[in-house]
């Protein structure tokens, strides 16, 4: 089992910037890769960026050169990084983390941006 604990949400003007922190405790050593995805009204949910435990890191395409994700392999956390933030980016932001198949989720943070 894999807990994930998101913080670090809130509400910023278009243009600024937020970073957003997961905690994941429990069986740490079996994840594998971690990520951000986002929920946004009336949408399904989407990745936004993903690192794996080597360090290797993917973006969507809608992110690429805002965001950034990191890992602290010390703290067991991963970040991401927001940075010119468009209303559009607007969204419940979820941690996800992979453990031999298995998905686990964090409650969620909520990011407002406004115009």
């Amino acid at each position: 089992q894999v807990q994930l604990v998101e913080s670090g949400g809130g509400l910023v003007q278009a243009g600024e910037s937020l970073r957003l922190s997961c905690v994941a405790s429990g069986n740490i050593h079996s994840i594998n890769d971690m990520g951000w995805y986002r929920h946004l009204p009336g949408e399904q949910r989407e990745l936004v960026a993903v690192i794996s435990s080597g360090g290797s890191t993917k973006y969507a395409d809608f992110v690429k050169g805002r965001f950034t994700i990191s890992s602290d392999n010390a703290q067991n956390t991963v970040y991401l990084q927001m940075n010119s933030l468009k209303p559009e980016d607007t969204a419940v932001y979820y941690c996800h983390a992979d453990s031999f198949g298995y998905d686990y989720w964090g409650l969620g943070t909520l990011v407002t941006v406004s115009s």
